[in-house]
């Protein structure tokens, strides 16, 4: 079984750019609490994703690799407002950090994800880690698409 267990963080200032990262357009086919269906074109490439419940910073993931024009038409069908981001990627003391910047109704939201082993695997923490949002629902990006940072 596919298994994610991952820590987000808020991001401040700019120490962390480097490049100009990948856009990301997704979409939600299902946002129901106990499970998400997630579609998402990266640069060239359409994936779909299923995420379980959180439990913790631990929940059950599968994600597929599918062609970009299925993926584009599945985001037709999506539930709500797309997701627009610019995912950056950040190597800090040789573990890699997904730094999102969001764009239209997210815009002024960055938030850094890092990807675990276990939950309490000890990692560096850079010095342009904020806050973290791991268990605060309104920073899932299903939820985002509900209510948008520009509303809070």
């Amino acid at each position: 079984m596919g298994v994610e267990i991952e820590r987000k963080f808020l991001v401040t200032g700019e120490a962390w750019r480097s490049g100009t990262g990948v856009r990301l357009t997704q979409g939600y086919l299902n946002r129901d609490k106990a499970r998400t269906v997630r579609v998402r074109v990266a640069g060239e490439q359409g994936w779909l994703t299923i995420k379980g419940v959180s439990t913790g910073a631990t929940r059950a993931e599968f994600e597929y690799p599918i062609p970009l024009a299925d993926a584009q038409a599945m985001l037709l069908l999506c539930d709500g407002t797309l997701i627009d981001k610019t995912r950056h990627t950040v190597d800090v003391g040789g573990t890699v950090w997904e730094v999102d910047v969001f764009h239209g109704d997210n815009a002024g939201l960055v938030v850094a994800e890092v990807e675990l082993t276990t939950e309490d695997q000890p990692f560096e923490r850079p010095a342009w880690l904020g806050d973290e949002v791991t268990h605060d629902p309104r920073y899932f990006n299903s939820a985002l698409i509900a209510l948008p940072y520009s509303q809070w």
